[in-house]
């Protein structure tokens, strides 16, 4: 009845008393709070209490039994490792989401223009079932600094030298009986001058023969008598094992060092090269009469070893990297859940008017994502303000003050030797006001894509 008088205009059924009022799903007040108790009080013991706790122990000293104020969070900015921590911080919240988002828009993008798109996203993806501690050891690893265990170098050393000659020597230095002395630079060069029919030994010692790469060959003694007024030599080490033989004097099993560069310098300048051959032998062409021999510094150069990765310059953004390559398929993921909600009419008509694939990259696709580049860059922005894991396993702990954030200073201060319960706590509530602003611009976002 009360629903025919409400068709026919006349008046509603009767209003039930406020107190006895149901919601919109039809469910009492008191129902949806006796559900809501569960999560509620959780809430409050694992987070509300925890926060408050923590404001109030920042206010006393480190064993809790003096009343101090501020004076925590005064030593928070005056101390230079929770200066150099904050500095740290700043760093992390600018570059590595800003990082992470782009490498994400770049490979959602790309993966739909190709056949195996999928393999791609779930081969990016994959980090992201590793935990931060195992990703922590993989790139403590892959950046360590001996190219023969660490990924990084070897790559770097390989391309290096592949476009620059690396000795292969780089301990040999002459003997005593030797006629080279040290010329600067870490070259030798000989007191005398050489002349043709006089055979140029250049003895070396200061490598174990038992350590020459490739297997060398004996070492053979120069011809006495010059060939067309040529200068010969040898270069050989003038050491065997079991020790014998004649110092500065080519002996039976004492071995030749293949490919070391001799130069004949004259007034300064290079007048004639050559590099030895497998038995240690070279020849100078005439135009070396009369001129000084020079072993070059390159002979014994020490070889590279590639970049400093953990090293106090390059620290963070070493980890910075490993991080992004953990969190960059969780950024392609939610990019490309996004780009597939993109209308392709929009995409078309941009290209039918002559936009190019930048522009219509720069100026329609990017532009639609921009909701959900948002909330990809606040989520990072508030996962990189308590980046603990892969800091503490990542830098060595010569460079570990160099790399240092917020969470692993507020750690090591409570737990990590440091023993100050009351500085942690001051610093667990400065990276709490910290994260406040980006969640607050979070809800507001959220506030009006509801509206809409």
């Amino acid at each position: 009845m009360s629903s025919q008088a409400a068709m026919a205009g006349g008046p509603a059924g009767p209003v039930p008393p406020a107190g006895k009022r149901k919601s919109v799903m039809g469910t009492r007040p008191w129902v949806a709070g006796l559900f809501l108790l569960p999560a509620l009080v959780l809430l409050g013991a694992l987070v509300v209490y925890p926060i408050g706790y923590s404001a109030w122990r920042s206010l006393f000293d480190a064993d809790g039994s003096g009343f101090v104020g501020l004076d925590n969070y005064g030593e928070v900015f005056t101390n230079d490792a929770t200066l150099t921590a904050v500095k740290n911080t700043a760093i992390w919240v600018a570059v590595a989401p800003a990082l992470v988002t782009a490498l994400g828009l770049i490979f959602a993008v790309l993966t739909e223009r190709v056949r195996w798109g999928t393999a791609f996203k779930l081969i990016v993806f994959m980090p992201m079932a590793i935990s931060m501690l195992a990703a922590g050891i993989i790139f403590r690893l892959v950046y360590e600094q001996n190219p023969d265990q660490g990924v990084a170098n070897a790559v770097v050393v390989g391309v290096h030298d592949a476009f620059a000659d690396s000795s292969v020597y780089p301990n040999a230095r002459p003997s005593q009986v030797s006629d080279l002395k040290a010329s600067g630079g870490g070259a030798f060069t000989s007191r005398g001058t050489v002349s043709a029919g006089t055979p140029a030994l250049l003895p070396l010692v200061g490598i174990a023969p038992n350590k020459l790469p490739d297997d060398p060959a004996d070492a053979k003694a120069p011809t006495a008598k010059a060939e067309a007024g040529r200068i010969s030599g040898t270069v050989w080490l003038d050491f065997k094992l079991g020790g014998g033989g004649e110092k500065g004097a080519v002996d039976a099993g004492e071995k030749a060092l293949k490919g070391i560069k001799v130069e004949a310098v004259r007034d300064g300048k290079v007048v004639a090269s050559a590099s030895t051959g497998a038995e240690g032998t070279f020849t100078l062409p005439k135009s070396a009469d009369g001129a000084q021999l020079r072993l070059p510094a390159a002979n014994f150069a020490a070889p590279y070893n590639g970049i400093e990765w953990l090293g106090p310059t390059l620290v963070t953004p070493a980890i910075i990297g490993a991080y992004a390559w953990m969190w960059a398929g969780f950024a392609m993921v939610l990019i490309a859940a996004g780009l597939a909600g993109v209308d392709r009419n929009l995409l078309e008509a941009a290209r039918v008017d002559g936009a190019n694939e930048w522009q219509v990259f720069r100026r329609v696709t990017v532009p639609l994502l921009a909701p959900v580049l948002v909330v990809v860059l606040v989520t990072l922005m508030i996962n990189v303000m308590k980046i603990f894991d892969l800091v503490y396993i990542i830098a060595p702990q010569p460079t570990q003050d160099d790399a240092t954030v917020l969470a692993l200073i507020m750690y090591n201060a409570s737990f990590g030797g440091g023993g100050n319960f009351g500085l942690g706590s001051a610093l667990g509530i400065i990276l709490l006001l910290l994260v406040l602003p980006v969640m607050f611009v979070n809800i507001r976002r959220l506030r009006r894509e509801r509206q809409r």
